[in-house]
């Protein structure tokens, strides 16, 4: 078995081929950030010389190709990890006097971002609630490896087509978050699992599942992260109150939402006491169903008052970790050891060295957990 880390970088109109060696030697970092919340991107870095192939690169992101597809692989002790299928938007050159000083800096963002050009306006759904909706639009782009995964609402609402047919609202992308906004959920490409698939998630911001391997801080030859800091902010609790119309009076019932659900389990046992509250007028105009779920999603993000920032080296921590999935956390004391949600994480690959910057969420103190998962 291969020890250690080996990067491999894919690149093509629509299916992305090896780039050919002399590419690979002008590389000088990649960078690649995955949040939830916002659109993943990559940035990549090139030394650039006169007789350079990466000026084929610029003829072609220049105007030949529509969309240059880039694919990003990391194999960490063989086995491998497909960090970003994206395309090229903006190409950058940083001219130098001295030679071998000039560069190329590449930058892209996912699948996602083909989803936002074109407008399709007027068109029709009869009768097919938000989840086929969504179905139906990412099936546009199965040229590019995306599967859909939609999960169905807890509340779901199907319009009658006598009184309402929906119909379409700007870009793919804008309507697809818009149905998502209104559910209470979210929506984002995630690459992988094999080299040129993509899923496109549309559900909630699901909490739950197997932990990666624990972050140690202060256990000596057991640490495997370079910092590790925590906040508080107490500030951000709040208690979201939703308002459901009364069809015959037209009366609004106010109706407080908890932060707790199915999706989002207390992370800590000391959760934060809500220290303002938030009327959510506008669900006064969404039916009941939609109502809820625009509650439990403001709940759900409201209460993560527990934030842990930090770096670490990927070979040290022996996996790359992941955004949008669960860490544990442990010798940080009683108060912050427990598991975490991964909010974000910025990768830094260079020769010979592969870096992490990533954020986490908690919504209270004191692990749930006895004992931290290794």
């Amino acid at each position: 078995m291969l020890k250690g880390i080996h990067l491999s970088l894919l690149a093509g109109p629509a299916v992305p081929l090896p780039v050919p060696k002399p590419v690979m030697d002008a590389l000088a970092s990649v960078q690649v950030t995955s949040a939830a919340g916002s659109r993943s991107g990559f940035q990549i870095s090139f030394v650039l010389e006169n007789n350079s192939p990466l000026h084929t690169l610029l003829v072609l992101t220049g105007g030949r190709v529509p969309w240059l597809r880039v694919l990003i692989v990391a194999t960490l002790n063989s086995l491998p990890l497909v960090m970003m299928d994206g395309l090229i938007t903006k190409q950058e050159v940083s001219g130098s006097n001295e030679p071998g000083q000039s560069t190329l800096t590449v930058t892209g963002e996912d699948l996602s971002v083909a989803m936002d050009q074109q407008e399709f306006n007027g068109i029709p759904y009869p009768a097919m609630p938000a989840e086929a909706r969504v179905a139906l639009v990412v099936a546009k782009y199965a040229m590019f490896g995306m599967v859909p995964l939609v999960i169905p609402q807890i509340f779901s609402d199907v319009p009658i087509p006598v009184d309402k047919i929906p119909t379409h609202e700007g870009t793919d992308l804008a309507y697809v978050q818009k149905l998502a906004k209104d559910a209470g959920y979210v929506f984002y490409v995630d690459p992988g699992p094999l080299p040129g698939m993509n899923t496109a998630y549309w559900g909630p911001e699901i909490k739950l599942g197997a932990p990666q391997p624990a972050l140690n801080l202060g256990m000596d030859a057991h640490s495997n992260v370079e910092s590790l800091s925590f906040a508080v902010d107490n500030t951000k609790a709040s208690l979201p109150i939703v308002f459901i119309q009364n069809a015959l009076t037209k009366f609004p019932i106010p109706l407080p939402i908890p932060d707790i659900s199915l999706a989002n389990p207390p992370l800590g046992l000391l959760p934060p006491l809500p220290k303002s509250i938030n009327l959510m007028k506008e669900t006064a105009k969404l039916s009941p169903m939609a109502a809820l779920s625009k509650g439990l999603a403001a709940a759900a993000g409201s209460a993560d008052v527990v934030t842990a920032t930090g770096s670490l080296d990927v070979l040290r921590y022996g996996n790359v970790l992941k955004a949008r999935q669960l860490v544990g956390v442990r010798g940080a004391g009683p108060a912050f050891d427990g598991l975490y949600y991964v909010k974000n994480v910025s990768s830094t690959f260079k020769a010979g060295e592969f870096k992490q910057n990533f954020t986490l969420t908690r919504n209270g103190l004191i692990s749930t957990l006895p004992r931290v998962p290794v």
